[in-house]
């Protein structure tokens, strides 16, 4: 695990937004850890997390010219993002869409800058896809190029309900669908190696064994 990685999986769990104990999923499943990302809600730790958003990005290697944030976490999430790029020497345009179109003003369902060029879309995780799925459609609708997803978590889950399972997680079939990378500041594996290492705090160690199990049944390969 990176030294990114390690801090961001820290920063997590101090910041209250990856919890441990019996949660359910969407998918129905019961989980022994949980990630909110609505729980990133002031300033502080929101900075925070758009700098970290923002390195991974910029070590990731992938090209870009701008930022989307899917209504409406991605909203926040791309925005803190854009400038945390601008405060490392990236200075790049951003926009987010709104759920519902508006009839007055300047109208439409796209605000800030127009969508050109390449153009990561930023969202907290990637559940059923449907977010990831509604921003290629608006970004190539609009002539752009949609060219890679970057989330805070990637649950490395196979997507599916029990006895139907797929070989493949939401992420992966996003990025085989799409074409294109789909980048996370940490995922699982992380999550476990960080409470598996030794001198990790006892109360979160004690979940080491249920994260392990929940990887070895539900894991992608």
């Amino acid at each position: 695990m990176s030294k990114l990685r390690q801090q961001f999986i820290a920063f997590s769990v101090s910041s209250g937004v990856l919890k441990f104990g019996e949660f359910i999923t969407k998918a129905g499943r019961t989980s022994p850890y949980f990630f909110n990302a609505g729980l990133f809600n002031d300033g502080k730790v929101l900075g925070q997390l758009a700098d970290f958003y923002a390195q991974t990005l910029l070590d990731s290697g992938v090209e870009f010219d701008m930022l989307f944030g899917p209504a409406y976490k991605g909203i926040t999430l791309a925005s803190a993002t854009a400038v945390a790029l601008a405060n490392k020497g990236c200075n790049v345009p951003f926009a987010f869409n709104r759920k519902e179109a508006k009839d007055h003003g300047e109208g439409g369902t796209i605000v800030g800058a127009k969508l050109q060029g390449r153009v990561v879309i930023i969202d907290d995780v990637i559940s059923a896809g449907t977010s990831v799925r509604e921003s290629v459609e608006m970004i190539r609708a609009a002539g752009a190029t949609p060219c890679a997803v970057l989330i805070a978590l990637d649950r490395m889950e196979r997507s599916g309900k029990d006895g139907a399972l797929s070989v493949h997680s939401a992420v992966e079939e996003v990025s085989q669908t799409y074409g294109m990378p789909v980048i996370s500041i940490g995922n699982l594996d992380d999550l476990l190696e960080y409470i598996s290492a030794a001198g990790t705090n006892p109360e979160l160690a004690q979940y080491k064994d249920a994260v392990a199990a929940y990887r070895s049944r539900y894991g992608v390969k």
